[in-house]
């Protein structure tokens, strides 16, 4: 090996390292809902007596036990700020996370495998939010997240569009015109579908744009890319190749933010879902109470039923809260018409996505 190999080597264990201590700080802070006090003497001891059996010849024990103690005390630190856990889907760096920055700026924020974690996660109380998308501009609902919204009983108190703005990264070694395969999340391989065939590259589904980086970073792959955002660049120290390689200029994707209490300021933006009775002229007559009433409708999405695939429940926003006296009243002739009914919350509605997606 050559010295620049050796560096090259030694500054990809040092972004392991602190990644992997990253992944650990966060499960401290997850910990603490397991327990009364942030201080455990027993769990420390037992914590610094296992390091202190490992056989490392270059690594000795008086480093060992100052290097857990500084991360130990740091974590207790971290625990003692008592910032609100925000669960999102991914790993660290994906849009879900992005989201997650811009709908609680001082949360701490717990990556999950599944979506499915996070709604069980807020749910039973081992995390305070979550954050989920519901859809996107170019692709359009998000299925598994729309069927979980049917089913929680959670609230949506807040909003967030983001601007999404793929990056092709690879690791800082590699050549660009040696890359033949490129791994994501199929729903990002498929927003940038024209970019991909154009070069001829061969999307690789991976379960997450930020896992994909976080895998081409750890297993070093030269002739290989990921799709994701530039916070997985800096985080997993990749560079990008190109920026904005998604096919539509104003892609961009709306996440909610969930809780086990609903909102409790006047949110000017509303959720519900429902379904109507399998029968000609039933939808419309829903839709009709709002248009006569001048509520504004932002959104209408409709998902086959998993009980009865003939019929459907719809998702519908409109302005306003649903407290006030004209929606109420309007809410109240529309649960009369449908079979199934739910408020998911009223909540502030997004201004806007001029905010940079990181």
């Amino acid at each position: 090996m050559q010295l620049e190999d050796i560096r090259h080597k030694i500054d990809n264990i040092d972004r392991e390292m602190l990644v992997l201590i990253q992944e650990r700080m966060g499960l401290a802070l997850r910990s603490k809902k397991f327990k009364q006090q942030t201080s455990d003497t027993d769990r420390e001891a037992d914590i610094l007596a296992r390091a202190g059996q490992m056989n490392l010849d270059l690594v000795e024990q008086p480093f060992t036990r100052q290097l857990l103690e500084t991360i130990i005390r740091e974590s207790k630190r971290l625990q003692e700020e008592d910032r609100e856990l925000v669960a999102f889907q991914g790993e660290h760096g994906a849009y879900g996370e992005v989201a997650s920055r811009r709908l609680v700026p001082s949360g701490a924020y717990i990556p999950c495998m599944e979506f499915v974690d996070v709604f069980r996660g807020v749910e039973e109380g081992y995390l305070d939010l979550g954050v989920v998308p519901v859809e996107n501009s170019l692709e359009g609902a998000v299925t598994q997240v729309n069927d979980l919204l049917t089913t929680t009983g959670l609230h949506v108190i807040g909003e967030v569009n983001v601007p999404v703005r793929h990056c092709l990264l690879a690791t800082k070694s590699s050549d660009y015109r040696e890359i033949r395969q490129v791994y994501s999340h199929p729903q990002a391989l498929a927003q940038c579908r024209s970019f991909l065939m154009r070069n001829k590259l061969e999307p690789v589904p991976y379960y997450d744009t930020a896992g994909a980086a976080k895998m081409l970073a750890r297993e070093n792959l030269g002739a290989a890319a990921a799709i994701a955002s530039r916070l997985c660049a800096g985080l997993y120290d990749l560079k990008i190749i190109k920026e904005g390689i998604e096919d539509g200029p104003s892609n961009s994707t709306r996440f909610m933010l969930l809780s086990k209490t609903p909102y409790d300021g006047t949110g000017d933006k509303t959720s519900i879902i429902f379904a109507v009775p399998h029968q000609a002229g039933k939808l419309y007559d829903v839709l009709r109470l709002f248009a006569e009433a001048g509520i504004n409708l932002t959104r209408i999405a409709s998902m086959p039923l998993r009980s009865d695939p003939g019929n459907y429940n719809f998702f519908l926003d409109f302005e306003g809260h649903h407290e006030a006296e004209n929606i109420a009243g309007v809410l109240e002739q529309v649960r009369s018409l449908t079979v199934n009914f739910k408020t998911l919350g009223s909540y502030p509605a997004d201004a806007g996505i001029d905010a940079p997606n990181g």
